[in-house]
């Protein structure tokens, strides 16, 4: 199982979020399965074609990942993987 993390930034909009253990053979197959313990957050991560929102970042392994369109990278069974909202401001 693949270990997945959120950053504080995105208990704004789902207070519950809290780390998961969830399996998975790609961030995409991840992403799905954690769309099912909290509803709408693919929806907040990802944009209508599925590819990762422009102000999203997610990292495997401490590295961002290579596909944003399709969510493809491959994950090995204790793979941890963060997701964040990035920040901008001026």
């Amino acid at each position: 199982m693949a270990k997945i993390k959120f950053t504080a930034a995105l208990k704004r909009f789902f207070p519950n979020l809290e780390e998961l253990e969830i399996d998975g053979n790609t961030v995409a197959e991840v992403i799905q399965a954690t769309e099912v313990k909290y509803p709408g957050i693919s929806g907040y991560l990802l944009d209508e074609r599925g590819a990762v929102r422009q102000h999203m970042n997610i990292f495997v392994r401490g590295e961002l990942i290579e596909d944003r369109e399709t969510l493809q990278d491959a994950l090995a069974e204790h793979d941890e993987i963060v997701i964040f909202q990035a920040l901008s401001g001026g």
